[in-house]
């Protein structure tokens, strides 16, 4: 009798790590500001390799407002770069730069894609926020409003310790604080940003999600579609 020859699965080839649209060599290698308040700005967050197809897929929105993303149709890029930023490489290089434990923090994501004549007073966001990050979407920005400003005070929008140009692929984050004072010159017209917050619990991350949803409607019904 003729034996069968042995049958042997080959090894499953090892998956291929996807590369990160992130840049987190940069972002870890970024020193943190501390005076007044502990920031960091960092032009080129994104890779080059994936800023067009991200953009290309940012959602369309003509209207002022701040727009939760799970009250947008995501899609493409756009849905996989919001999907890295709250993933878990992303959070423990954030836990690290800002010396905090993150564990069970909610994230919020709001998207912005036009900016009116209310926004950019000064504030230094609510207590209820941990950590914000501010992420552009713009081409060359040429306005001298709409750049965003890190205050050394809540009065004086001129004495500031920085200030960001909101080009495309350049990120901002900051711990919140008493004193996280931020503004801009007023500006009219398109400015495309998404918003990353750790907030404290659920019940805020629900608060705050339809408090933006309430907040967009209003504009839009009495500011009407640009």
């Amino acid at each position: 009798m003729v034996a069968s020859p042995s049958l042997h699965t080959a090894p499953a080839a090892p998956a291929q790590p996807s590369v990160s649209m992130l840049d987190l060599d940069q972002f870890n290698a970024q020193p943190l500001q501390r005076d007044p308040f502990d920031y960091l700005i960092l032009p080129g967050f994104i890779r080059q390799g994936v800023l067009a197809a991200i953009s290309r897929d940012f959602p369309k929105i003509t209207q002022p407002g701040s727009f939760p993303s799970d009250s947008l149709q995501l899609s493409g890029a756009f849905r996989q770069f919001l999907d890295e930023l709250e993933g878990e490489p992303f959070r423990h290089a954030v836990e690290q730069k800002f010396d905090l434990d993150l564990t069970g923090r909610p994230t919020i994501i709001t998207v912005r894609g036009y900016t009116d004549e209310t926004d950019g007073r000064i504030h230094t966001d609510s207590r209820t926020k941990i950590i914000t990050m501010l992420i552009y979407f713009n081409e060359a920005w040429q306005e001298s409003g709409g750049r965003l400003r890190l205050l050394r005070s809540g009065t004086d929008l001129e004495d500031y310790v920085a200030e960001v140009d909101p080009a495309i692929g350049t990120l901002l984050a900051f711990r919140r604080s008493d004193n996280s004072w931020h503004g801009h010159k007023p500006f009219v017209g398109p400015r495309r940003a998404i918003q990353l917050n750790w907030v404290v619990d659920e019940k805020v991350k629900r608060r705050e999600q339809t408090r933006h949803s309430i907040s967009a409607f209003f504009k839009n019904l009495f500011g009407g579609k640009r």
